[in-house]
């Protein structure tokens, strides 16, 4: 099994924490899908990472996808809980966090467009998506342990790679101040061998 992906997307690093938790054995292939040499699209017609290439040689990609095959094909430490009320809830927030991801990816990328052509109104509205997702991260995290209350999960995971891409990216957004309760969960998932073997870098 092959994962094709950078060493920033936060996608790419959910699934590599996902494979690491598993303990599921698989080979990662370094891909910049910007480059004008990238391999990615012969994997993925839509051209992003992370990609999955199963032993068949069947690809997966959407990191949502990806990660619930990884959960379904071992079940050592389900990150996915089976019953269809804490399912759901795990995987609205792993929505929430990929949606936070994509708003300041967003960002990020229309930042590095000639000046000239960058759209404050576009970066404007992307922000405020930001900030509401990190709002309503800390209002539905309250004062609880992990996302899904005393169990680590796929929560937690997506959640922390979105925090993880937020202080990489924007050191200049203050959500480690502004909201004290996701920075506690933060630092709890920043000492876990897979988040440290994972953290992004250029």
């Amino acid at each position: 099994m092959k994962l094709i992906g950078s060493l920033t997307s936060p996608y790419v690093r959910k699934a590599r924490i996902v494979l690491a938790e598993k303990h599921i054995g698989y080979n990662f292939e370094l891909e910049m899908p910007w480059n004008t040499d990238t391999n990615v699209p012969d994997y993925n017609p839509l051209g992003k990472v992370p990609v999955l290439v199963m032993d068949d040689g069947t690809s997966l990609f959407d990191s949502r996808v990806i990660v619930e095959y990884l959960d379904n094909i071992n079940p050592v430490s389900r990150l996915i809980p089976e019953s269809n009320r804490r399912r759901i809830m795990v995987k609205r927030w792993e929505a929430l966090s990929d949606g936070i991801c994509d708003a300041a990816a967003a960002i990020f990328l229309e930042r590095r467009r000639p000046e000239t052509q960058q759209s404050e109104e576009w970066i404007s509205r992307q922000q405020s998506k930001v900030t509401g997702g990190l709002e309503a991260a800390a209002h539905e995290l309250a004062d609880k342990k992990w996302c899904d209350g005393n169990v680590y999960t796929l929560a937690d995971i997506a959640l922390g790679c979105a925090l993880g891409y937020l202080a990489f990216r924007f050191p200049e957004i203050e959500w480690r101040t502004n909201f004290p309760n996701l920075a506690d969960l933060s630092d709890r998932l920043e000492k876990r061998t897979p988040f440290l073997e994972t953290a992004p870098r250029a």
